[in-house]
């Protein structure tokens, strides 16, 4: 069996996952960034400005894959937190999405957060919502044509949440 670790993520490790974060963001079928993001604002955006992120690897030292979790809102609704997933193609499919949920969640009870909600799961990423779904999260809401999906054009996303 295959044990994760868990570590904050650094530059080392993010610059380790570039290539995959890059082929995400690129495909433009579940993530809203900029597919000519740069590697300086791809960092700061993933791992300079959330509350936290993680590198996963697992017990050979293979980086996974990786999450961040930050405050949703700031003031009144800094109690309720996101969270972003990335996972390496080679590790898809193998409990490594649902690991880094359940770690997060964690974390997030730890940091004194009282909710998790994700702004916009492209409603096409079937896995990644049912996956939400199975581990309690709810669709709160659906965005209608949010998303504008590589190869299916416009597609809903949704709001997804869980109290902790």
């Amino acid at each position: 069996m295959t044990t994760l670790s868990f570590t904050p993520m650094t530059q080392e490790d993010f610059a380790t996952f570039w290539p995959h974060f890059q082929s995400i963001v690129v495909a433009q079928e579940t993530y809203a960034i900029d597919p000519d993001i740069s590697f300086e604002a791809a960092y700061t955006l993933w791992c300079k400005q959330p509350k936290a992120s993680f590198a996963i690897t697992d017990n050979q030292g293979e980086l996974l894959g990786t999450y961040y979790l930050k405050a949703n809102a700031a003031g009144p609704g800094q109690h309720v937190c996101n969270c972003g997933y990335m996972v390496s193609p080679a590790a898809r499919g193998k409990g490594v999405a649902r690991a880094m949920c359940e770690h997060s969640q964690q974390i997030a009870r730890h940091y004194g957060f009282e909710a998790m909600q994700f702004n916009s799961v492209v409603a096409t990423n079937q896995v990644a919502v049912a996956l939400w779904q199975r581990l309690g999260f709810a669709i709160v809401g659906t965005i209608p044509n949010a998303y504008r999906h590589a190869s299916l054009g416009f597609v809903d996303s949704y709001v997804m949440y869980k109290a902790l």
